[in-house]
């Protein structure tokens, strides 16, 4: 690997993880010399980030002015809630039969609620408390054991960790809520209800990302 593709490397992941914890938000303008000074680098390896990025569909580049962060979409937080519910949903009614998975999902769930409380209880940064709870729910997923779903979910993954993010930095407040759900659902789970999870799973999206009951259905 060259010292060129490494640096456009870094770059590219220091920025696209700036976007997703909402350190650019959308509709803000930057440049590449922005981010080269920050990153203590030359400008070409930001031009090389900055360009995959655009072609991912989070920035759009203008000669001579910067680049602009593309914001959520009108309707993109409905559609990310609609396919990880149908996917989470679908998974999850496919443990409930087996104990054995059924468990280890649940411990495996429990131990990413201590980790969500210990970061909290620490520094409470909204940032990295959003990969926690996109891990939670990727756990859910993986249990599931469709490797093709677990692809998909991932394509799904960052947008939700933007998404949660921008809900967090509207209401700080929501990341007590959050746990207490996640709670909920790893209580209902371990019971074996399936109905009660999918519910509570869909309130749960729609009141962290302040979606209204009736939007859509």
């Amino acid at each position: 690997m060259s010292k060129l593709y490494s640096a456009a490397e870094l770059a590219y992941r220091e920025v696209k993880e700036m976007i997703l914890s909402g350190a650019l938000p959308g509709g803000e303008l930057i440049s590449e010399g922005e981010i080269a000074t920050r990153m203590g680098s030359s400008r070409t390896p930001v031009r090389e980030a900055f360009l995959r990025l655009e072609a991912e569909g989070w920035m759009r580049l203008y000669p001579k002015r910067g680049a602009l962060i593309v914001p959520v979409a009108d309707g993109e937080a409905e559609h990310v809630i609609d396919a990880r519910l149908l996917v989470e949903v679908h998974a999850v009614e496919s443990v409930m039969p087996g104990t054995r998975t059924r468990d280890l999902l649940v411990a495996a769930l429990r131990d990413n609620l201590r980790r969500q409380r210990e970061h909290v209880a620490s520094s409470g940064d909204a940032a990295e408390f959003s990969a926690l709870d996109a891990d939670f729910h990727r756990a859910l997923v993986r249990a599931g054991g469709n490797p093709l779903l677990e692809t998909f979910y991932d394509g799904l993954r960052e947008r939700q960790r933007r998404m949660t993010a921008h809900s967090l930095a509207r209401d700080p407040e929501q990341i007590t809520k959050i746990i207490d759900d996640h709670t909920r659902l790893a209580d209902l789970l371990e019971a074996g209800d399936a109905g009660g999870f999918a519910s509570t799973l869909r309130r749960h999206m729609r009141e962290v990302h302040a979606l209204g009951e009736g939007s859509r259905r």
